[in-house]
């Protein structure tokens, strides 16, 4: 090799070592661990740029320096042309926008352009988040025998029905942060560590007592493997699928309990206000698209207010 390329080479490592990506995404994840963000969130962040720097290894992008607004327009072509959704790419956008703006007001990089201000978000599809049908969600209900597994997720289900939590809150409950007689549920560790309290009814405390007695393990987490072990979120998305396979049913997400239980509180006429500190919202914004009616919710709405008929 000559010396001029010795040269080139011994620049390019010490650059992959001050301003490698690698190494900058573990100090962005270390930041935000003790930022005080839910390991959560910190995962969502960690699969996100794992799979933005496996695209730039193979673009041959090794820098953060390096990173052009080209080649994270790429990117988002490149998770489109694998599948990945609209919600999915904008995901996977603001994980990177997260990253590259720590990078900027952290390491100070002279006369470097953020090439995220470059880059517009890809559009994202608003329309209304589906719930599970009631009808459905009974069919998976009574799926569930008398067997330990079955005992629980019938309690499972309710539950999730009940509260509305997203599915790491859910999952992360413990034994002790439920009243099995008066129904609160404390969510200590809901997004941005927000925690707040929720409910579940008669039936869901009924179902869940059931399960506890069943129980036989000295685990604190409130949903557990039949030999003890706290569920993962990867574990009740396979709880539904296998209810909703028995039952005949499409296959429902987390999500969409959440839904549904946030359109039986609007159609008990339950203000917004009172389903948005429920479900853990920080404003409206969200909630509306939870909240979308359809053509009977709206009839309902106005034959309980018609104007006409109420005029005297």
């Amino acid at each position: 090799m000559r010396e001029n390329d010795k040269k080139a080479e011994q620049k390019h490592m010490t650059l992959v070592k001050i301003d490698g990506l690698e190494t900058w995404a573990a100090a962005f994840l270390r930041d935000r661990k003790t930022g005080g963000l839910s390991a959560y969130t910190v995962e969502f962040y960690r699969a996100q740029l794992e799979i933005f720097l496996t695209y730039c290894k193979a673009q041959n992008v090794t820098e953060v320096i390096s990173v052009t607004p080209d080649n994270l327009r790429g990117y988002m072509l490149d998770l489109e042309a694998k599948g990945r959704n609209a919600g999915g790419r904008h995901a996977a956008f603001r994980a990177v926008r997260a990253f590259l703006r720590w990078y900027e007001a952290e390491a100070e990089p002279e006369g470097w352009v953020n090439p995220i201000r470059k880059v517009k978000p890809p559009k994202v599809n608003h329309d209304p988040i589906k719930g599970v049908p009631t009808e459905e969600i009974k069919a998976m209900l009574e799926t569930c025998g008398g067997d330990f597994i079955s005992v629980r997720d019938r309690a499972l289900l309710l539950c999730l029905l009940d509260t509305g939590a997203r599915a790491a809150e859910f999952m992360a409950l413990n034994i002790s942060d439920v009243d099995f007689v008066g129904g609160a549920v404390d969510i200590r560790k809901g997004k941005g560590g927000k925690s707040r309290t929720v409910f579940i009814g008669k039936k869901s405390r009924k179902a869940l007592r059931a399960y506890m007695r069943l129980r036989g393990d000295g685990d604190p987490a409130l949903w557990v493997t039949k030999n003890g072990g706290r569920l993962a979120v990867k574990s009740l998305r396979q709880v539904l699928t296998k209810r909703a396979d028995l039952a005949g049913v499409p296959v429902p997400s987390p999500h969409d309990f959440r839904r549904s239980f946030a359109l039986a509180l609007l159609r008990a006429r339950v203000d917004v206000f009172s389903i948005q500190r429920l479900m853990g919202h920080a404003t409206l914004d969200v909630l509306r698209r939870y909240l979308a009616q359809d053509t009977e919710d709206l009839r309902g709405a106005h034959e309980r207010a018609s104007p006409g008929d109420n005029l005297t």
